[in-house]
């Protein structure tokens, strides 16, 4: 039977199992148990289920923190980007959790360490083990940690759609004036501000909400640029 080095295991997922059990289960493909004798030996497809939900659950948690001014159709746009299978699979490679999988001889044969599929799979079960083994809190931090660079990534591109660029074209053209912004508040640590910003164009005032000035000014200058196509 396979044994899985859990020291090597733990450095990258950010979690110091409390019982080695548990994190074997999560790695356990169903093709590694139909292969064994011992009938305690269970496979990782209900972690799979918990870890799914789990996983849902904070990525929606932390969209929610990050994109305050975004609707429900938006976030719901953005957590299925991040979570399934293409982007869980790149994360597990980019961690090397296939080197860690109980697998049976003919995926192992088929190179099952690498499909997309199992390695996805693996990831959401492992994320029910850290919940199990060490509460939401652990699980929390390790999905923040290994989500971070895809979550990067989607406030890179928010800032580059650029609102506050087309509604200054749009406004100049038609009505020869500038639009106006204006910090109303900054609220938090130096560290994680928030940001409030008021736009007053064409007697239409909007406010905005972001992790940054830019952020803020992206969101009043989109709710503008509705009212006026409108």
């Amino acid at each position: 039977m396979k044994e899985i080095n859990s020291s090597e295991f733990e450095q990258k997922f950010l979690h110091k199992f409390n019982e080695i059990t548990i994190l074997e289960e999560a790695l356990s493909h169903s093709s590694f148990v139909n292969e064994q004798d011992d009938a305690n030996i269970k496979d990782n497809e209900r972690f799979e289920f918990l870890g799914d939900a789990v996983l849902n659950l904070v990525v929606g948690h932390i969209l929610m923190q990050r994109y305050p001014y975004l609707n429900e159709g938006d976030l719901s746009r953005m957590r299925a980007g991040l979570v399934n299978e293409s982007q869980l699979a790149t994360i597990a490679r980019a961690i090397d959790l296939g080197s860690f999988l109980r697998l049976g001889r003919g995926e192992i044969q088929t190179n099952g360490c690498e499909k997309n599929s199992i390695l996805a799979d693996t990831f959401e079960a492992v994320i029910a083990a850290v919940y199990i083994d060490g509460g939401f809190d652990e699980a929390f931090k390790m999905i923040e940690n290994l989500f971070s660079d895809l979550l990067n990534s989607i406030a890179a591109s928010l800032d580059n759609h650029d609102y506050k660029s087309r509604i200054q074209e749009l406004v100049q053209e038609n009505y020869k004036i500038i639009p106006q912004y204006r910090v109303l508040q900054e609220i938090g640590p130096d560290h994680d501000k928030t940001f409030k910003v008021q736009l007053e164009v064409c007697e239409i005032k909007t406010e905005g909400i972001g992790k940054s000035k830019k952020m803020a000014e992206q969101d009043a200058a989109r709710k503008a640029l509705e009212i006026l196509i409108k």
